[in-house]
């Protein structure tokens, strides 16, 4: 993260800094990123690209496995598929398997899915993170892959990805926060970037598509807000997993959270959003962590060739390009 491809040089060591340049095809990967420091890596990109592509292959097959119905992995997946759209929160309880918590917003638009058959559903779920997972990274996939969070969070079909794509979305279309207030909640926390920075448009924007879809959820079905309210309530007095990577309450991360989003919208440093949210989780699982992946597109003098960082440049090519320098 935060890479660049320059030819072999002299220089030696972690310190110093030296203007990104553009080398050959082939040419050794180094990172000019102020807050990393130099690090010279033995990787080039023609290698960061057979090893995407190979990454890729793998994710299909692991899709392809899923719609033979040769394995049974997806838990995660398998909750969003069952749950009931109408009664989502009968058999959820704090500290209980395939407890559901989303909000009734994302049970009602998530609905469709229950029209497909489980092989169908969750085949076509792990192709679309595996899409996230691609236009976040580029060609840092398969190193990214090759992490415990990400290949967890793949396998089991959690939503992490899509939040993490989710952020780097927000950037410009701010609508994009709808989706973690209504799901996990507490990463929302990533909206104080907008009230740091006194970007009221955005926030408005962003709490405004929250609202409606919340609103007409609500008058759809207002007894399940009720039931989502309790439930959430009640979950935040029950004790933590065991197994739990990070057993901190949220409570005591979100401070923390709200200091690194202010410091980060303050010098320009957009990778303190996803940061900061993942730190914010409601419960910090070991897949939780796969949100970090949004960092990449946002690091400066990133050369990962990630689709959304070259989305992000399109709209305002110098303005990003400032905002990575800071960074």
């Amino acid at each position: 993260m935060g890479q660049t491809y320059a030819p072999p040089t002299s220089e030696t060591g972690l310190l110093g800094h030296r203007r990104p340049s553009i080398a050959a095809y082939d040419a050794p990967v180094t990172t000019n990123t102020s807050d990393l420091r130099r690090v010279s890596l033995p990787l080039r990109r023609q290698t960061l690209r057979a090893m995407r592509d190979g990454a890729i292959v793998a994710c299909l097959v692991l899709a392809v496995a899923h719609l033979l119905g040769l394995l049974d992995i997806g838990v995660d997946a398998y909750t969003y598929w069952t749950v009931d759209p109408s009664n989502p929160y009968t058999s959820s309880a704090p500290g209980t398997a395939q407890a559901y918590f989303y909000s009734p917003a994302f049970a009602q638009l998530t609905a469709p899915i229950h029209l497909l058959p489980w092989q169908v559903f969750v085949a076509a779920w792990t192709v679309l993170l595996t899409l996230a997972l691609l236009w976040q990274t580029g060609l840092w996939m398969a190193i990214a892959l090759l992490l415990v969070p990400v290949f967890v969070d793949l396998t089991v079909g959690n939503i992490h990805l899509l939040l993490g794509a989710a952020i780097v979305l927000g950037f410009r279309w701010p609508w994009t926060w709808a989706f973690l207030l209504l799901t996990k909640i507490t990463p929302g926390v990533g909206l104080l970037w907008f009230v740091f920075r006194r970007d009221w448009r955005n926030l408005a924007i962003a709490l405004g598509a929250t609202a409606a879809i919340a609103a007409a959820s609500f008058l759809f079905q207002p007894a399940l807000w009720r039931q989502w309210f309790d439930l959430v309530v009640a979950a935040t007095r029950a004790p933590d997993w065991k197994f739990l990577v990070i057993t901190i309450p949220v409570w005591f991360r979100l401070p923390v959270s709200v200091a690194l989003l202010y410091w980060g919208a303050r010098t320009d440093r957009r990778w303190t959003v996803p940061l900061a949210s993942c730190i914010a989780l409601p419960v910090l699982w070991l897949n939780g962590f796969a949100m970090l992946v949004a960092i990449v597109p946002l690091l400066a003098a990133t050369n990962a060739e990630a689709p959304a960082r070259r989305w992000l440049v399109s709209e305002h090519p110098q303005a990003s390009e400032a905002s990575a320098a800071a960074a």
